[in-house]
């Protein structure tokens, strides 16, 4: 696993050493940010289920001003923090360690909006339907922001779900990413 493209472009990321956890794969990484635009301009991302951070990670390294990441697990804290100070990015990282649920809550609580936000969550049958509803009703997404859920081929993403709407799907394999907006009404 390796930083794709941006200022730390190469740079090796540590991965997980069990099967616990399943980082997003380079190539996927890759075709996710040409089809959200190499390089951005300041800006929050916020990584739900986020893992090795690898989503975040990529994500400064292209020009996001800051990320948040969420993972309650043990392992995926530690691989943060590895993972950040390997990159000298620990300054532009914030780490809750909490679930996801919660993260949201106090997230939207504190008035936080971002223009990134990944979730990578455990496939299951309602886990797309569960993240965009929690991201939408939580008014998280930053106008012009995209929430980028990646989910099983057999898992169901909605069309539309508490005012976001999704405006792109891509399947890599057994993993297909779709992507959602704050939906427009005529």
């Amino acid at each position: 696993m390796r930083i794709v493209a941006g200022t730390h472009r190469g740079r090796p990321l540590v991965g997980p050493r069990g099967p616990g956890l399943r980082p997003t794969a380079d190539r996927v990484r890759e075709a996710l940010f040409n089809l959200l635009g190499q390089f951005f301009e300041g800006g929050e991302a916020l990584d739900l289920y986020a893992g090795t951070g690898a989503l975040a990670f990529e994500a400064v390294s292209r020009g996001v001003r800051r990320a948040v990441l969420v993972d309650q697990g043990a392992e995926a804290a530690k691989l943060v923090a590895r993972n950040a100070q390997a990159l000298g990015l620990e300054g532009s990282i914030e780490l809750l360690r909490m679930p996801v649920g919660r993260a949201l809550g106090r997230l939207a609580a504190e008035g936080r909006r971002f223009s990134l936000v990944f979730a990578d969550p455990p496939y299951a049958e309602e886990a797309v339907a569960d993240v965009v509803r929690g991201v939408g009703e939580a008014g998280l997404l930053a106008d012009g922001g995209t929430l980028v859920v990646e989910h099983g081929w057999r898992e169901p993403a909605p069309e539309a779900l508490a005012g976001l709407a999704r405006v792109d799907s891509r399947r890599f394999g057994d993993t297909v990413v779709s992507l959602y907006r704050p939906a427009t009404v005529p």
